[in-house]
């Protein structure tokens, strides 16, 4: 079975993304007797995608997990939908700041995540980390992705999903204004492994919650 994992490169100025930190410590595991692979997408709109894909054709993934960061937030917050819009709060690396514009014209209104996210949800706060479904993947290069992602394996078989991650603690100790949650990245490593044991247990023996379909909203 394989698996891949996407991180993003830092944005916004930082130097650090705790997305990218925890996928490329992952590169080469083998868990649950999956192969994990890691790639880095740039927090670029026009670029985002065409390194997704390009990492979809050469890796053909069994689950698909992209990680992406999110200040202010203090679980693994694993979403449920993507959207087809780019309404960016922030210009992305590359100097771009899309408003209003979809991902993907003329396609779905949103997809929804093909991973088992109330099972996942449950499996990471029995092992002592915590997590929630998220109603919201943004609208910046994150949610970008997730769409992509979504549309681009539909019907295909492949389980893929979203997992947005809490700053790193050397982040939060230089961010202005009020502290913000953080984790430390050992502590974000071991929590995205046993998100991936389950995600591949759930692949190999259909467990988990079965409503989670896939499929669009229109």
């Amino acid at each position: 079975m394989r698996v891949l994992v996407t991180g993003f490169e830092p944005f916004g100025g930082q130097s650090l993304n705790p997305s990218w930190e925890v996928t490329r410590a992952l590169q080469g595991a083998v868990i649950a007797g999956a192969q994990v692979t890691a790639v880095q997408l740039p927090c670029v709109f026009a670029q985002a995608l065409p390194a997704l894909q390009q990492a979809l054709a050469q890796h053909r993934p069994d689950i698909v997990l992209a990680l992406g960061q999110a200040e202010g937030r203090s679980d693994f917050s694993v979403e449920r939908v993507a959207i087809n819009v780019m309404d960016a709060r922030i210009p992305d690396n590359a100097g771009a700041q899309p408003i209003d514009v979809p991902v993907i014209a003329g396609e779905p209104a949103a997809y929804f995540s093909t991973l088992p996210i109330k099972s996942l949800v449950a499996g990471l706060k029995a092992a002592g980390f915590p997590a929630s479904v998220s109603q919201t993947a943004g609208t910046f290069v994150c949610n970008q992705v997730f769409y992509a992602l979504q549309h681009t394996l539909a019907g295909r078989g492949v389980h893929s999903g979203f997992m947005h991650l809490p700053l790193l603690p050397e982040q939060a100790a230089q961010w202005p204004g009020p502290t913000l949650p953080s984790w430390p990245a050992a502590v974000q490593v071991a929590g995205v492994q046993q998100a991936l044991a389950l995600l591949v247990a759930h692949r190999q023996h259909g467990l988990g919650d079965a409503a989670i379909s896939g499929g669009t909203l229109n």
